[in-house]
């Protein structure tokens, strides 16, 4: 399957009005392959002139996409769902080459998911319903749901399609059209993705703006764009809030993470760092909002827990992306793996800690320039620590002894973050206090899977605001609610 060559295609692109777009007159911002660091393609890098289009053809088509029937909706975003899963190879390739993420173990388990997604929300179309109010006997009185209108949704590279399909996917169902803006370092997966699903959708009602922070700043502070849906840092969350603040326009904003995962006493040890390892979402080296990257040991099981944790790893392959020997790929950018690096350089300078390194690095020659690094976990830590308090984004495990449950559950909560929890133990009781004082959005008890379709997902705290991926996200992010009374006791 020629990927690269459908890179070279989309090179330069934007999508509006159901169309690619070359954009020839402005700066391109180069795309690196982080396994190789070759460049495989450029983005334009959108200013005013771009964002205007895009969101006028979002505007433009927002009257007909709402006034189309919500069943009609549905049966278009279920033909989505089959048409990414239909190309789910390809899509999922293009994703490896660009992100430096493993084809095995990663890109192509995301595609698993972004058709059920499109599937999920085409089906809760007709879901859109108000509520009938008892407000008194003479008064009809009840509540719409209506779309918002143009939607502005900037999505990260750690996942793309996910992401891209957890925003545009309720905004659409639920008669909204969208501007979306993708990571410069996952583009063209996204574009290869929206590309196909015009096979399907009106021209007008999706469409896709390319750069970095600049063209994402237009496309929030545009006045035609009338709800954002932002998932990224803190910082740029932020930013993102306080300009919608002074629009007065409604946000969901899904940010950072630093979750924990408490492993008590009698928790069965060979699951619990199985759990561990995917739950750190080590086969994505790291790079994950949610990523169980706290690991609360009890003090009793700290050592064989730390032992366990390293031999798994070490089973594993990391390499080519593209490889299916591949179970661990690269970071994606320098910037980001600097980033790490710098962390692994504090912990390793202070004597009170201990690095442990796991996995080998891959040896092959057009490998030597990739973005790999060795998972690490480092122990020895205090949750003070700013190895626990920082959200590192790479294959960074923290570990933190505890003896007494109450201290465990401190040590979990004290963080800016809430986004996710988890707990392994078979004390139900203790479970069920945990779930109820941890201090996070999504909590899970001897598991940690990943995110699906119909389990509302978002965070406490500076982990960010709303919720997404259930019926109750779409209606509340999504919708505006209108109530209406009509006087039933007036004559004719």
């Amino acid at each position: 399957m020629e990927y690269n060559k459908t890179v070279e295609r989309l090179s330069g692109s934007i999508f509006i009005g159901g169309e690619l777009q070359k954009v020839n007159n402005r700066e391109q911002m180069q795309v690196h392959n982080p396994a190789t660091m070759k460049i495989i393609g450029h983005i334009p890098a959108c200013e005013e002139q771009e964002v205007e289009a895009a969101a006028a053809s979002a505007a433009a088509a927002k009257a007909p996409w709402a006034n189309t029937p919500a069943a009609k909706r549905g049966g278009l975003l279920q033909a989505c769902a089959r048409i990414i899963s239909d190309h789910a190879e390809e899509l999922a390739m293009i994703m490896s080459y660009e992100t430096g993420k493993a084809l095995r173990t990663e890109s192509r388990v995301e595609l698993g998911v972004v058709g059920d997604i499109f599937s999920f929300y085409g089906g809760l179309a007709l879901e859109l319903k108000g509520d009938t109010i008892p407000f008194s006997p003479d008064m009809l009185t009840f509540t719409l749901r209506e779309p918002i209108g143009v939607v502005g949704a900037i999505i990260p590279w750690n996942v793309p399609l996910m992401l891209m399909a957890t925003k545009v996917a309720p905004a659409l169902a639920a008669g909204n059209t969208v501007v979306l803006k993708p990571s410069p370092e996952a583009t063209f997966c996204v574009l290869r993705a929206v590309e196909l699903l015009h096979k399907i959708l009106p021209a007008g009602v999706l469409n896709v703006i390319t750069g970095g922070a600049a063209s994402g700043s237009s496309l929030v502070a545009h006045p035609h764009v009338e709800k954002i849906a932002f998932t990224g840092s803190v910082d740029t969350g932020r930013k993102v809030y306080q300009t919608a603040a002074n629009k007065i326009i409604p946000v969901t904003l899904e940010l950072g993470g630093k979750s924990p995962m408490i492993i008590c006493a009698d928790a069965d040890l060979d699951l619990a760092v199985k759990s561990v390892f995917e739950g750190m979402r080590f086969t994505r080296q790291g790079q994950s909002c949610s990523a169980s990257s706290r690991l609360l040991v009890h003090a009793d099981l700290h050592d064989s827990f730390v032992a366990k944790l390293l031999a798994h790893i070490d089973t594993m392959i990391m390499g080519d992306p593209m490889d299916e020997q591949t179970d661990i790929g690269t970071i994606i950018s320098e910037r980001q793996f600097d980033t790490v690096q710098s962390f692994l350089k504090i912990a390793e300078a202070d004597p009170d800690l201990k690095v442990h390194y796991a996995t080998k690095m891959p040896t092959e020659a057009h490998l030597a320039r990739g973005l790999f690094t060795r998972p690490a976990i480092i122990t020895g830590l205090h949750n003070d620590h700013v190895i626990c308090q920082k959200e590192i984004f790479g294959p960074v495990a923290a570990i933190v002894k505890w003896r007494e449950f109450d201290e465990a559950i401190q040590i979990a909560n004290s963080t800016e973050f809430g986004l996710a929890a988890g707990i392994w133990t078979r004390d139900l009781p203790r479970a069920l206090q945990a779930v109820k004082r941890l201090e996070a959005g999504f909590v899970q008890v001897n598991q940690y899977i990943v995110f699906r379709p119909s389990l509302p997902f978002g965070g406490y705290k500076n982990s960010g605001l709303g919720k997404e991926a259930s019926l109750n996200s779409m209606l509340e992010q999504y919708t505006k609610e209108k109530t209406v009374i009509i006087n039933t006791a007036l004559s004719v």
